[in-house]
């Protein structure tokens, strides 16, 4: 059975939709008091405020991240034009301002590239704690033909998590629109009409352009590979399939779902993101009734107190940028 959950945020009204297939489309969440909190007035200096703070925080992380040598990267295919790596979990996938260690950097001193910098290799990220393939391009036909690859939605990419609690169905499709939340800056949530309402007036110049973008329809593919325990708590093992590509969406979406990946220190439990990816914790209660109970997730968070984030980039296919040879690649996960 195939469940589609999403969340259709009402121009009137900030009361949101459930439906599920195949039999018909069916109102899931009636009255529903998911996201209705009134939602207090902000100022702009408030949130630059809180985003600061938050980007000391992200600033202190991204510093941990260690150099890597060549013979530290794990090379799944390399030829003249691309080189596609493996990346641990723990290292960012691109220096940031500071300059700290990245496996971009790596890359470019172990094969270099036309471009002459790590910079003219990217042409797609993964965040610092989740592991698996990433694809770099060693020439500027390779750098141009991957941007428009991941542009035009040409990359076929599938990641494996962990999550917490059994999910019942054993496919489906998360339909949450996103936005980024003023109230966690810079981390993202699921939209709402009254927390869109609340940007009103807001001065880019002081928050910035990102936080006062329109809401992005998003969508998530999951399927169940297994149903397993952790620490003798039940987790699920998915694949998840981004069709839209945005901005933590594998992590909003799982959280709001009612099943954050495990050991997500953002999204899931006492994260410093929104709980629950925004929604109210009885309304994802409501829609999805095996969905893992706060209690269930911070039991599961102490079980896994000494991994990282559980989430792999574990496929990707594509056309090759300068030959059109079809490429697929697979890695396994070390969770």
């Amino acid at each position: 059975m195939r469940l589609i959950c999403g969340l259709a945020l009402l121009a009137a009204a900030t009361t949101p939709a459930v439906a599920f297939t195949p039999a018909s489309r069916v109102a899931a969440w009636g009255s529903s008091t998911a996201l209705q909190s009134t939602v207090e007035a902000v100022s702009g200096a408030e949130i630059k405020a809180k985003y600061d703070a938050a980007l000391e925080k992200m600033k202190a992380k991204d510093a941990s991240s260690a150099a890597l040598s060549k013979e530290d990267l794990k090379i799944v295919y390399e030829d003249e034009h691309i080189v596609v790596v493996d990346k641990p979990s723990g290292f960012l996938s691109v220096s940031g301002k500071d300059g700290s260690p990245s496996l971009a950097g790596a890359v470019f001193e172990a094969y270099g590239c036309e471009g002459g910098s790590a910079d003219k290799m990217v042409v797609h990220r993964l965040g610092m704690d989740t592991s698996g393939l990433i694809v770099f391009a060693r020439t500027m036909a390779a750098l141009r033909g991957m941007n428009s690859a991941f542009r035009t939605r040409k990359v076929t990419r599938t990641y494996e998590a962990l999550v917490c609690g059994h999910v019942e169905q054993d496919s489906g499709v998360i339909d949450m629109p996103l936005m980024r939340d003023y109230e966690f800056p810079p981390f993202m949530r699921v939209s709402s009409d009254e927390h869109q309402r609340a940007l009103i007036g807001l001065d880019a110049d002081e928050v910035g352009k990102k936080l006062l973008e329109s809401p992005k329809e998003s969508l998530t593919k999951y399927e169940v590979v297994a149903r397993e325990e952790l620490g003798g708590h039940p987790v699920s093992r998915v694949a998840l399939t981004s069709i839209s590509g945005r901005t933590h969406q594998l992590n909003v979406h799982c959280a709001a779902f009612g099943h954050p990946i495990v050991a997500d220190s953002v999204y899931g439990v006492n994260g410093d993101a929104a709980p629950n990816g925004g929604v109210d914790e009885a309304t994802i209660q409501e829609s999805n009734p095996s969905r893992a109970s706060g209690e269930l997730q911070q039991q599961i968070a102490d079980a896994a107190s000494d991994k990282s984030m559980c989430v792999h980039a574990k496929s990707i296919s594509f056309e090759h940028p300068v030959t059109g040879e079809k490429l697929s690649f697979e890695s396994g996960a070390s969770f």
